[in-house]
C-alpha cells in the first residue's frame, strides 16, 4: 500500500511518500518552480578542458555548467541492458568549440562549489515514455522483466515514435493499452515541437524549457496503481490533483482527501522522520543498527547486532539482523536520496547460502527504487559494493547546512 502527503505552506509545497506505513521518500518545492533536474538551456561554450575531457558552459546560472565529452555526444541508451554505450576515443576538442552555443538539458543539480552537471542528448518524459528527439532508437526499462511484455512494448513503441527520433517505454507501461501508449507519445512529441519553436526567440544564456512543478511530477511518475490515499492540506490542491488525474484516466483521483487540521508533516511525523534520517545511526526494530556516513567519493554503512541478543544460535543471529538491515539500508538509500559508490560492511556469515539470502533481499528491496541501483556483490574483503544512480540534491544537502565552527567534520579541536 502506497499513500502520499501533500502540504502547502507558506508557498512551499511539500510532498511525502509512504509504502506500507514507512516513510521512504521527501520531496520539497521553494515557489513556483525550484527543481532544476531536467530544464533544457541555450547555453554557450566558455572552456574546453582537454585534461578532463570536458567543457564549462554558461547556461545562466551562478555557475557555469559542467559539461563532460560522453554527453556531448550521441549516445546508444540501453536503458533496458542497464548502461549506455559512448563511441570510444573521441575528444572533447574535436566535439566541441570554444563560444560554441548549443541546447543543454540539467542531470545533477549544482553542489556546494560545483556547477550543474548537463547533457545535450535531451530527455522528455511522458507518464509511459521517455523521447529522445536527438536519437533513433527503441528501448524498454528493465523493470519490465516479462520478455513478451516487453517485445509487445518494444513493437508498439517502434511503430508509434516518430522517424528519427527514440522511445524508452517506461514501467509504468507495463499492460498499457496500443491507444494509450500513443497518446502518451503524442502528447511528448507535441512538447518537443513546442520546445523547437520556442528555441530561436531564446537569447543566450537562457531557459528554453522549464521541467514540471512538484504536483505535475507526482501525477507523471510517482502515483502509480498501488498508490490508495492522497491526503492534502488545501482543496485547491486537491481539486488540481484530482483534475490531473481524470485527466490520465488514473483511479487515485477518487483517493485525493483533504484535512486542514494543521501541518500534515507535523500530524504524521514526517518532520520527526526526517530529522532521524539526518543522524548516523539508525536503529533496527530487533535492536541492532546500522551507521551511515557519506563522504565525498562514497557512502559506507555499517551493521551491527547492537542490543540484540537472539535466541538460538550466533549464525541466526547473525542473519537475522543483516536481513533486517538489508531492507532498512534499501529504505535509507530513497529517503537520503544517497548515490554513487556504497559500501556495506555486514556482519560476518559463515555460509555462503546465508550470504546470498541477503544479497537476494538487498537487490529485492532496491528493485522497488525508481532510481537505479546495482548490488554488485561482495568483494575479497567481504564488502558488499552497490551504487544507485546520483539524482537531486540529498536530504542533508536540502534539510542541513555545514557547521560554522567545525566545517563539516563533526568535531571540534581541544587544543589550538
Amino acid at each position: 500500500m502506497k499513500e502520499i502527503i501533500l502540504e502547502g505552506q507558506d508557498k512551499r509545497l511539500r510532498a511525502a511518500l509512504f509504502e506500507n506505513g514507512l516513510l521512504m521518500e521527501v520531496f520539497e518545492q521553494e515557489g513556483e518552480h525550484s527543481r532544476l533536474v531536467g530544464n533544457i538551456y541555450k547555453g554557450r561554450v566558455e572552456n574546453i578542458l582537454p585534461g578532463m575531457q570536458a567543457a564549462f558552459v554558461d547556461i545562466g546560472l551562478e555557475k557555469n555548467a559542467f559539461l563532460y565529452v560522453g554527453d556531448a555526444i550521441p549516445q546508444r541508451y540501453l536503458e533496458d541492458e542497464g548502461n549506455a554505450a559512448a563511441p570510444d576515443q573521441v575528444r572533447v576538442e574535436l566535439v566541441l568549440k570554444s563560444r560554441q552555443e548549443l541546447l543543454a538539458q540539467i542531470l545533477k543539480e549544482p553542489v556546494g562549489t560545483k556547477g550543474a552537471r548537463v547533457s545535450t542528448n535531451l530527455t522528455l518524459a511522458g507518464r509511459y515514455v521517455v523521447l529522445m528527439p536527438n536519437l533513433d532508437y527503441v528501448g524498454v526499462s528493465r523493470k519490465i522483466q516479462e520478455g513478451e511484455e516487453r517485445e509487445r512494448l518494444r513493437a508498439l513503441a517502434g511503430a508509434l515514435k516518430p522517424p528519427g527520433m527514440g522511445i524508452i517505454v517506461r514501467t509504468l507501461a507495463e499492460g498499457l493499452s496500443e491507444a494509450e501508449l500513443e497518446h502518451d507519445i503524442s502528447r511528448v512529441v507535441e512538447l518537443w515541437v513546442g520546445i523547437q519553436s520556442k528555441i530561436p526567440h531564446v537569447s543566450v544564456p537562457g531557459l528554453v524549457y522549464q521541467d514540471l512543478d512538484l504536483v505535475e511530477r507526482l501525477v507523471r511518475d510517482l502515483i502509480d496503481r498501488d498508490v490508495e490515499r492522497i491526503t492534502v492540506d488545501q482543496e485547491s490542491l486537491a481539486s488540481l490533483l484530482r483534475s490531473s488525474l481524470r485527466a490520465i484516466g488514473h483511479a487515485a483521483a477518487g483517493a485525493v482527501c483533504v484535512e486542514v487540521r494543521g501541518k500534515l508533516f507535523e500530524h504524521y511525523d514526517v518532520d520527526y522522520e526526517i530529522k532521524k534520517a539526518l543522524q548516523p545511526k539508525v536503529w533496527l526494530k530487533s535492536g541492532g543498527y546500522l551507521v551511515i556516513n557519506q563522504t565525498e567519493a562514497l557512502t559506507t554503512i555499517d551493521v551491527n547486532t547492537g542490543k540484540y541478543v537472539g535466541k538460538h544460535s550466533l549464525e541466526e543471529t547473525v542473519l537475522h539482523t543483516n536481513l533486517e538491515a538489508a531492507g532498512e539500508i534499501a529504505r535509507q538509500l530513497r529517503l537520503r536520496n544517497l548515490g554513487g559508490i556504497i559500501i556495506i560492511d555486514l556482519i560476518d556469515m559463515a555460509l555462503e547460502e546465508d550470504r546470498q539470502r541477503v544479497l537476494e533481499t538487498l537487490s529485492s528491496h532496491c528493485g522497488q527504487d525508481k532510481i537505479k541501483c546495482d548490488v554488485l556483490g561482495l568483494t575479497r574483503l567481504g564488502r558488499v559494493e552497490m551504487t544507485r544512480k546520483k539524482v537531486g540534491q540529498t536530504l542533508a544537502a536540502r534539510y542541513t547546512k555545514p557547521c560554522a565552527s567545525c566545517g563539516g567534520s563533526g568535531r571540534l579541536p581541544v587544543i589550538l
